[in-house]
């Protein structure tokens, strides 16, 4: 059980180390893309470096939940309640009953499925947020792209022998606006799909301990009785054995 955790945490791993050494051999393109427009640039790398913690943060509070469930179904009974996850399953098998009903199952399923939804809203918040920040910059730096180019040729006076001079001079602005539009854009989704590759790996981490805890629940788990099989079904057994008796009565 616990490779599929190492197994994610080590693509984790891997995926992040490839990216420090990627930016680390282009660092030099990194830093002029960064100081395009420092403020807005610098907040998207701020907050995919934030995400990334978050990730590596949820899939280390994974841990216990696995020692839990290897423990729980190794058979130790003497065990230590999970720290959030699991701990309301943990509560409710702490008598380690042989068997539970499907109603039971279906209810211990549905609230782990809801708490891993919980812990997945936070990742998905920052990789929307990243991808907000860089439409934000692209417009941005349209805005700032079209008012300069439009500032320029007011400001030109062709009559004048050094307009190309003013218009080299003007430009500044217009490709700083572009500058702000790219760099952002690229470096919100590139934020975005990091966070995504990993909160995906988190995800996979997740559904194993849900599956793994289905699994063995399922085969401790009681058929569903209808009321036919509970109430009627008696009924009718008595009914014949009564006609039966009275048959054997009246051949008597």
């Amino acid at each position: 059980m616990t490779k599929h955790f190492h197994g994610a945490l080590n693509r984790m791993t891997l995926f992040t180390a490839l990216l420090t050494a990627g930016i680390l051999y282009f660092w030099a393109e990194f830093i002029q893309i960064s100081i395009a427009n420092i403020w807005l640039n610098g907040v998207i790398i701020g907050t995919t470096l934030f995400g990334i913690g978050l990730c590596f943060v949820q899939i280390f509070q994974l841990l216990p939940e696995y020692k839990w469930l290897h423990g729980y179904t190794s058979g130790k009974r003497r065990l230590a309640l999970p720290p959030h996850l699991l701990r309301p399953v943990a509560q409710m098998l702490s008598s380690r009953p042989r068997q539970i009903s499907a109603s039971t199952l279906n209810g211990m399923m549905e609230m782990i499925l809801l708490r891993f939804e919980d812990t997945r809203e936070s990742s998905r918040y920052i990789t929307n947020t990243l991808i907000f920040l860089g439409l934000l910059g692209t417009f941005w730096g349209l805005i700032l792209t079209v008012g300069g180019f439009a500032e320029l040729i007011g400001n030109l006076n062709f009559s004048d022998e050094t307009v190309l001079n003013s218009m080299q001079a003007g430009l500044t602005r217009p490709l700083a606006g572009m500058a702000t539009a790219f760099t952002s854009s690229l470096l919100g989704l590139g934020g975005s799909l990091t966070i995504g590759f990993l909160s995906l790996q988190v995800q996979s981490a997740q559904n194993t301990i849900y599956h793994e805890l289905e699994d063995y629940l399922s085969a401790h788990t009681r058929p569903a009785t209808t009321v036919c099989e509970t109430e009627i079904l008696p009924q009718i057994n008595l009914t014949n054995h009564e006609v039966t008796r009275h048959v054997q009565t009246k051949q008597e």
